[in-house]
């Protein structure tokens, strides 16, 4: 299915180029907000205990708050709205008052006079767990990252491959603000999908390359931004697809699935249309910006053929016994 056509040329690399100055404003804004407000640690990192609660009727809140602060055990409490007016979220920043009573029973009775309610989630998490959960989300994160460079490095000439982790950097910092700018807790659903878009990103990103240098070695006179232009309208449509495949389905579970999956389904949202956008936009514009000589790149694999020519012959003439 194509929604362009397929024999036109858009120029992509004009166009990229104040794509490039809108990602730099988005690039310094999240790394400003990482700074200042920063993270929401969630329960898995920072440690203690959620209680999740549904009325019959509207909750309220400030009756919840004011009778769990008088509390000394659950000083620091934090009571908001989860989704709907009927269902709270209480966060308290300890484990548990005591370890030989149950929580859940100890909120029941707290809260008896606010109205009828049942708790529907407990989830208790202990400071020692939670700097380890937060360690290795780091881990996880660092070490896809440097895989992924690896691999590119590899396979991809350095200007290609540096591009390509810069525009993957790129997103997963701009979807990072997003997380701090609708204030989410950073927890291990937000990990998995910082993740999940580290894979998606990098995929786009690949298949662009691979048509771009496809389209190198049979565009041997034509500058560098034609072949990038023409790379990049061949695999227009494939890319509009996969896009909006993904951004309907994460959109889907953004607004069906409720406050307990937002911490996955909001990164991706946002991963999904940064990740596409830069993909075109920014990673192809960086190897411009990074000086690759068309000419030099297109001589070195004449070179490399030429010698792998020269080897082949040399085998064939030994295994003939001329040498």
């Amino acid at each position: 299915m194509n929604f362009f056509r397929y024999d036109k040329v858009y120029d992509f690399v004009k166009i990229s180029s104040y794509a490039i100055v809108l990602s730099a404003i988005l690039f310094i804004t999240s790394l400003v907000l990482m700074v200042k407000p920063g993270f929401s640690l969630g329960i898995d990192f920072a440690g203690g205990t959620i209680i999740q609660i549904q009325y019959d009727k509207q909750a309220p809140l400030q009756q919840i708050r004011g009778i769990l602060e008088d509390i000394e055990a659950y000083k620091g409490v934090q009571v908001s709205e989860f989704g709907a007016p009927e269902e709270v979220l209480i966060k308290l920043p300890t484990a548990t008052s005591q370890v030989d009573k149950n929580i859940g029973d100890e909120i029941s009775e707290a809260l008896k006079e606010t109205g009828s309610f049942t708790i529907r989630r407990v989830d208790i998490v202990g400071p020692r767990v939670g700097d380890e959960l937060k360690e290795k989300g780091t881990i996880a994160l660092i070490l896809a990252l440097i895989s992924i460079m690896v691999y590119v490095s590899y396979r991809y000439e350095w200007r290609f491959a540096l591009a390509a982790v810069l525009a993957l950097v790129h997103d997963i910092v701009i979807a990072t603000g997003a997380i701090i700018l609708f204030d989410i807790d950073l927890n291990l659903d937000v990990i998995a999908a910082l993740l999940t878009l580290i894979g998606y990103s990098i995929n786009d990103t690949i298949i662009i390359f691979d048509r771009i240098r496809e389209t190198i070695g049979t565009r041997v006179n034509n500058s560098l931004s034609d072949v990038i232009n023409e790379a990049l309208s061949a695999t227009l449509s494939r890319t509009i697809l996969t896009s909006l495949t993904v951004f309907f389905v994460v959109l889907t579970l953004y607004l069906f699935g409720g406050e307990i999956i937002v911490g996955f389904s909001l990164p991706m949202l946002v991963g999904s249309i940064v990740g596409s956008y830069s993909s075109l936009f920014v990673a192809s514009k960086l190897v411009v910006l990074m000086k690759f000589d068309l000419k030099k790149y297109n001589q070195k694999l004449a070179d490399a053929e030429k010698k792998a020519l020269e080897k082949k012959k040399m085998r064939e003439m030994y295994e003939r016994g001329r040498i």
